[in-house]
């Protein structure tokens, strides 16, 4: 339910006589946490595999994006593995021709790429803490860092071995080599998984928010009511705030369903009018607080239904 919804609903009650309490309970509503399911990247959605009510279980696929560029990068990498396992294979004693100089630049240039790769790092798993980005960009970010990494061992290999005889030095080579090749593949493929996207939670698909052949960039492409998550929201006078604590148990009924019980989740702090900054006793009985209860079992009831809860 909309705040406007909320606040009108908490207006009304603050102008009921004496409080918002009627002599059948504390008025209110049912409401659902809803989680919204985005892509990790921008794309055209290629396939919806779900419909609006339709029942979805954890790890399910739920759309999927247009995949073709990542399928391409993906075999690249792979080729690259491929020809830097046959280097290593196949390496054959030889001459080396090497320049001290242009390798230490080179491994100059890779310590530098590898702080910002670690510092992408940090902030995205800050960021994943926080919520803000999902998981699969720390891992993206984590599969650049050992690229990196690599690239850092390739070169400080190089360099350490630069007197050794050229058979030793270009084998350490050809495997600093091979584990970079490994980690952009498997960036790589973790870059491609993600054009599907799968359900976070199980429940109910509430909403579609885009069609196939859409675009999407970071945009909620639908939202889910996980299994159970309902909750009653009501509204009680400054006089029985006090009486209520979380965790206690109350009773919900609504029109045409059986009485329920619910267990109070959130006890707001602020009221939902706005007084005079002095109360007077007149005026806080006009004050009315929201309380969150989760039903323990909801059944078939939905968000939106107007309920009454009693003690």
């Amino acid at each position: 339910m909309s705040d406007f919804l909320t606040g009108l609903l908490a207006a009304i009650l603050a102008l009921l006589p004496g409080g918002a309490t009627a002599p059948a309970g504390y008025v209110g509503y049912l409401e659902a946490d809803y989680v919204y399911v985005a892509p990790a990247s921008p794309g055209r959605i290629v396939d919806i595999a779900v419909a609006e009510g339709d029942a979805v279980t954890a790890g399910q696929l739920v759309f999927a994006l247009d995949d073709r560029q990542q399928k391409a990068q993906r075999d690249a990498a792979q080729a690259r593995v491929a020809s830097a396992q046959a280097s290593l294979d196949n390496l054959e004693t030889g001459s080396r021709t090497q320049e001290i100089d242009v390798i230490r630049a080179a491994l100059s240039k890779a310590q530098s790429d590898l702080a910002l790769a670690q510092a992408n790092l940090l902030r995205s798993e800050k960021l994943l803490a926080a919520g803000a980005v999902p998981a699969v960009r720390v891992e993206q970010d984590r599969a650049a860092v050992n690229a990196a990494q690599a690239q850092v061992a390739q070169y400080s290999a190089q360099v350490g071995v630069a007197e050794l005889p050229a058979r030793s030095a270009q084998q350490v080579a050809a495997e600093a080599n091979l584990t970079a090749a490994r980690a952009d593949a498997e960036g790589a493929a973790i870059v491609l998984a993600d054009r599907q996207t799968v359900a976070p939670v199980s429940g109910v698909v509430d909403k579609l928010f885009f069609q196939e052949g859409e675009m999407v960039n970071g945009a909620p492409v639908l939202s889910i009511r996980p299994a159970g998550a309902i909750k009653a929201h009501f509204f009680v006078p400054e006089a029985d705030r006090s009486s209520l604590a979380i965790g206690q148990r109350v009773h919900v009924s609504c029109d045409g369903c059986a009485v329920l019980e619910a267990t109070i989740t959130t006890l707001a702090a602020e009221p939902q009018t706005t007084p005079p900054v002095i109360y007077s006793r007149q005026e806080r009985g006009r004050l009315v607080y929201l309380v969150e209860a989760e039903l323990s079992a909801p059944g078939q009831l939905l968000p939106g239904q107007p309920v009454t809860v009693t003690r």
